[in-house]
């Protein structure tokens, strides 16, 4: 389909049938279910100087989510014990282990976990602790036996929007806590930190979700937090998008809980100043540095277990337990099929998954639980534990179960919306693409298609000369082109184009240039 900027803003409008919302459309905190009754138990703690703790998760969403909650109770300058999990040393999220550790505590909060930890809330109910969940994850038909769960996805929340992150979650539970505690506190102080765990634990980009990241991207313009002003200098930018995010600070973030421990991530997020906030990022970067190592390798031997299965299910014997989940969304975006990655810890595999289109993997490991020791997550992406002995009946099931489901579901969500050529591109299309952002789950960015396109001039660039440099003319218009992660330069003068028209800020000039998805 031959695609005009009118048509295209036509198509992107229908994106959002819901219309825009503004932050002062956000839901109340209180229409979540339990968030009253969770307040108001953390307002008597305080009231009675009660001894609370706080149990986060390794993962972005996780870190952002404890930060925030760290930060609220420096605010209020009352003591909050927090703990982040060892992904290696503890596992995942809040367990008997863990409550151990933290010692002898009245009340404990947990965010961006604990919908599944019966054992633990079956363990603070005998240690006469009371547990309360902030959760996004998918419950299962039974929940811990907790104090209050605070979680989007439970039945009977009347919460208006359920794909929210933890961080969200902890967010909404500050604002009901300012409001239960009489206190005079600008939520958007947090929305920095918050938009990169939206856009980090790729929510979808509408909704609820569009106004708040687009508020948090802005502040990451003028937020004086030192995590922030010290991204802002050492990435050279002013201006941030979804991309900026999702692509170059998240990764970064991440890799501490991947490789060693999260605190590294958190301590660089609630920094004091500047010079801690470099001394930690460098740490990360070289976290960052041994992730994308680990994960080359673990890709790599993981490809001896792809077939012509509808689902693939890669076994190690010794990859890194952090990068499993970034391992298996490479395997989705080449094969275009789920991917598990998991790896031996004595008798049991332990590992992520991940998913696209339609087809939900956390219903497949649902319908396939009793071979599970354990799993949780969502539709796109999950995490699980199964004893060597049932792998193989595990992948026997799940082939089954993924043959059944209709092959349309299989599509990657960033379809190409049309063909879209050079004449089309000017200050008035960026100025429409601008229009609908952010971009990200849910509102892809758009991606089009271009014939019959002259390369004038091309190199490759980069470190490793794995990037191409491109000038490009079609239409009597002529553009300036990257791809990452080429291989090679095009062995010939015209070539079709997948791509994305961007504006680009460099040495404060501005100017719109392509980027290249895929050379056809």
């Amino acid at each position: 389909m031959k695609l005009t900027k009118e048509r295209l803003y036509q198509i992107l409008s229908n994106r959002f049938k819901e219309g825009f919302l503004r932050l002062s459309q956000l839901p109340k905190p209180d229409t979540l279910k339990d968030m009253d009754k969770a307040a108001k138990r953390i307002a008597k703690a305080i009231h009675q100087k009660e001894r609370i703790a706080l149990v986060g998760d390794y993962d972005v969403d996780g870190v952002v989510s404890t930060a925030l909650i760290q930060e609220f109770f420096e605010i209020l300058d009352y003591p909050l014990q927090t703990i982040i999990p060892n992904r290696f040393r503890h596992g995942y999220g809040i367990s008997p282990v863990v409550i151990e550790e933290l010692g002898d505590v009245d009340l404990i909060i947990t965010v961006d976990n604990g919908i599944g930890a019966m054992e633990a809330a079956r363990y603070c109910q005998e240690k006469g602790i009371d547990l309360i969940i902030t959760d996004h994850h998918t419950p299962s038909d039974s929940l811990p036996p907790a104090y209050a769960i605070v979680n989007p996805k439970q039945e009977a929340c009347t919460f208006a929007y359920e794909e929210i992150c933890g961080a969200q979650v902890a967010w909404f539970l500050i604002a009901q806590l300012k409001k239960e505690l009489g206190m005079d506190l600008d939520m958007r102080r947090f929305l920095d930190l918050l938009t990169i765990a939206i856009i980090a634990d790729v929510m979808p980009l509408r909704h609820i979700n569009r106004p708040l990241v687009q508020a948090g991207l802005q502040m990451f313009e003028r937020s004086s937090r030192p995590a922030i002003k010290f991204l802002r200098s050492i990435l050279k930018k002013n201006s941030f998008a979804s991309d900026d995010i999702g692509f170059g600070i998240a990764p970064v973030l991440n890799s501490a809980g991947r490789m060693e421990d999260a605190q590294v991530a958190l301590d660089f997020l609630t920094a004091k100043d500047f010079f801690e906030a470099s001394v930690y990022y460098a740490r990360l970067l070289a976290f960052n540095t041994r992730r994308k190592q680990e994960e080359k390798r673990v890709f790599e031997e993981s490809l001896a277990y792809v077939d012509d299965s509808p689902i693939i299910l890669s076994l190690g014997e010794d990859w890194n337990e952090g990068v499993v989940g970034i391992v298996a969304a490479r395997l989705v975006d080449r094969y275009q099929k789920p991917a598990l990655v998991l790896t031996k810890k004595g008798a049991i595999y332990k590992g992520s998954g991940r998913s696209l289109g339609e087809v939900d993997l956390y219903a497949l490991l649902a319908q396939s639980s009793e071979l599970l020791e354990r799993f949780g997550g969502h539709k796109k992406a999950a995490g699980l534990a199964v004893q060597a002995k049932n792998v193989e009946a595990l992948r026997a099931r799940l082939v089954a179960l993924a043959k059944k489901i209709p092959k349309e579901h299989f599509v990657l969500d960033e379809e190409i919306l049309g063909e879209l050529d050079f004449d089309q591109i000017d200050w008035e299309l960026i100025d429409i693409l601008e229009t609908f952002a952010p971009y990200g789950e849910s509102n892809p960015m758009p991606r089009f298609l271009a014939k019959d396109v002259e390369i004038l001039e091309q190199r490759m660039v980069g470190e490793h000369k794995d990037h191409l440099l491109l000038t490009l003319r079609q239409k009597g218009r002529t553009f300036k082109a990257i791809q990452f992660r080429c291989e090679k330069e095009p062995q010939k003068d015209q070539i079709d184009i997948i791509y994305q028209p961007i504006k680009n800020i460099y040495n404060n000039n501005v100017y719109i240039q392509l980027f290249i998805n895929k050379i056809v």
